[in-house]
C-alpha cells in the first residue's frame, strides 16, 4: 500500500532554514505530481506546492521565492527546502499524492482516482 511520511519540523527563528522530507513508499515519486500543504492555526489547509511529473513546478504566492520542492527519485523522497521564514509560516505541513494551489490568478489541480496523504509535521517559526 502507498504510504508517505513527513519529518524534519520542528522550531526555528525567523529568517532561518528547514528543509522537510516527505518519504513515500508504494509508488515512484517521479512518476506522480507530489504536493505539499500546510495548515496553520485558525486557518483552512492550502496547498503551497507542487511538483508535477509533468515537469512542471508551482508555488503558492506567499512562498513564491523562498521555498523550494525538489525529489531524489533513488530515495523516492521528495522534499521542501524552506528559506528566510516568517513569523506566519508555522503550520503542519502535509505532503500527498496530489496538488491543488492558487498561483497568481489561477488555481493548479492534479488529482489521481486513489490519493494518500502523510500525517503531518510541525513547523514552529519562534525567536
Amino acid at each position: 500500500q502507498v504510504q508517505l511520511e513527513e519529518s524534519g519540523g520542528g522550531l526555528v527563528q525567523p529568517g532561518k532554514s528547514l528543509r522537510l522530507s516527505c518519504t513515500v513508499s508504494g509508488l515512484e515519486v517521479g512518476n506522480r505530481a507530489i504536493g505539499w500543504f500546510r495548515q496553520a492555526p485558525g486557518k483552512e489547509r492550502e496547498g503551497i506546492s507542487c511538483l508535477g511529473d509533468n515537469g512542471d513546478i508551482y508555488y503558492e504566492d506567499s512562498v513564491k521565492g523562498r521555498f523550494t520542492i525538489s525529489r531524489d527519485n533513488v530515495k523516492n523522497t521528495v522534499f521542501l527546502q524552506m528559506d528566510a521564514l516568517k513569523p506566519d509560516d508555522p503550520a503542519v505541513y502535509y505532503c500527498a499524492t496530489k496538488c491543488g494551489l492558487y498561483h497568481g490568478s489561477s488555481y493548479y489541480s492534479r488529482y489521481y482516482g486513489m490519493n494518500y496523504w502523510g500525517k503531518g509535521t510541525l513547523v514552529t517559526v519562534s525567536s
